[in-house]
């Protein structure tokens, strides 16, 4: 007899991002086209091939994070933990009535605690190279599993609880993996997101040498332009973003409002190469049928695609080709866009950041644009909403994230209905 799998939903969301520091300003923001791309201010960057970032503006963590805690917490540790206590506020979960030992947490970061391991480096060197400067915070601030250690003990979930690494799709997998969780029973609520912190000397010339980043300096607001046939390369963003996801029982028990249902997951690997897509996007085919096949729906029901879409030349080619060879005539009919056109690539963080506005599109039945989208490529032939927000129905909705190492992500949303 084969187990029928409880129904996972929605029913809170928190954000500290590049267009807005919660649900409210980043929904908003992304429907008026917003740029958050601008000079660099973290750093001094006049020497760099790229001078320009998305960076989080205005950002204050003592309104979520004491300051004691803010001292002993790398940029995305805070970022992790704003995210969270704004998403478990918006959930309205009353964690005295809950079961805490079946509330998780799985939150991931592509690559941690870059600015703590920056920072602690420089004071080693720039105090004579002993080893008794190091801090002994400095561990416990750089790994990247750290941010759920930390939302577990602020929140008290014993359930459950790691991080996940996987480039850009760690918090797709992050995501993918506590529905898992939950479809095994072994929890009712699942915290589940990514954060990232990057926008630092090494992390910008990381990127720059790998030649990945836009060098639009002279326009930081149309850098990113994903699908445009002068796109040049991606827009380093930075933030995070988190989910409470709750099986549909214990969301109804409590009368819980819920903004979407997610129902299938597809993680494949390219297997071809490091950082390049493989041709045709063959992985990312495999992902989006597998999350499809996994929700049991066909490809004619799927509305709108929020995709992986870098702005890079390679990604934006193969992912188009992937969408067509999985949905053949029905691609034509899609609503697919890159949100990263506003937010930049956040990296670890771009699958949680995206899951938020796939889900808030299908709550309020709009897509989000394309910015930035001005000059046709031939071999980018899909609706990609450009430059302005569409209204039309969506019932079920794809979110994308693709990483170096191959890693490839698809999460299936659906609207959520009785």
């Amino acid at each position: 007899m084969q187990r029928v799998l409880p129904r996972i939903v929605i029913t809170g969301i928190g954000i500290v991002s590049p267009i807005g520091n919660n649900a409210t300003d980043f929904w908003n923001n992304m429907l008026l086209g917003r740029s958050g791309a601008d000079y660099i201010t973290k750093f001094d960057a006049t020497d760099y091939t790229t001078k320009i970032a998305c960076e989080v503006k205005n950002y204050d963590p003592i309104l979520h994070i004491s300051r004691k805690e803010v001292q002993r917490m790398d940029l995305f540790t805070q970022y992790a933990m704003s995210a969270a206590t704004m998403a478990i506020e918006d959930s309205a979960l009353v964690l005295d009535s809950i079961d805490l030992n079946r509330a998780g947490v799985v939150f991931g970061s592509g690559i941690g605690g870059m600015n703590t391991y920056h920072a602690q480096q420089q004071m080693l060197y720039e105090r004579g190279g002993s080893p008794d400067r190091i801090s002994p915070f400095f561990v416990p601030m750089l790994i990247s599993d750290i941010a759920a250690g930390h939302i577990a003990i602020r929140f008290g979930f014993k359930g459950a609880n790691y991080g996940t690494v996987s480039a850009c799709a760690t918090s797709s997998h992050s995501i993918a993996d506590a529905l898992m969780i939950m479809q095994r029973g072994m929890c009712d609520v699942m915290v589940a997101g990514g954060s990232e912190a990057v926008v630092c000397p090494m992390g910008i010339g990381g990127f720059n040498a790998m030649r990945a980043l836009s060098t639009r300096n002279d326009s930081p607001e149309t850098a990113s332009r994903p699908f445009d046939a002068e796109r040049d390369g991606f827009v380093m963003g930075e933030g995070g973003g988190v989910i409470i996801m709750e099986t549909l029982e214990h969301a109804k028990n409590r009368g819980a409002k819920i903004y979407a249902e997610i129902s299938g997951i597809g993680l494949t690997d390219d297997a071809f190469h490091i950082t390049a897509p493989a041709p045709g996007g063959e992985g990312a085919v495999r992902s989006m049928k597998q999350c499809i096949e996994d929700a049991n729906v066909l490809p004619t029901d799927v509305d709108y695609i929020n995709a992986h879409g870098t702005s890079t030349p390679f990604n934006d080619k193969n992912e188009t080709a992937a969408i067509r060879t999985v949905f053949g005539e029905h691609a034509d009919t899609l609503a697919v866009s890159s949100t990263k056109s506003m937010t930049g690539h956040l990296l670890g963080a771009a699958g949680a950041v995206e899951a938020i506005a796939t889900s808030l599109a299908i709550f309020h039945q709009i897509c989000p644009p394309t910015i930035n989208y001005t000059v046709p490529d031939p071999e980018c032939n899909l609706d990609y909403v450009p430059n302005v927000p569409k209204q039309r129905q969506i019932n079920v909705a794809i979110s994308n994230t693709f990483g170096f190492g191959g890693h490839n992500a698809s999460l299936l949303f659906k609207r959520f209905l009785e």
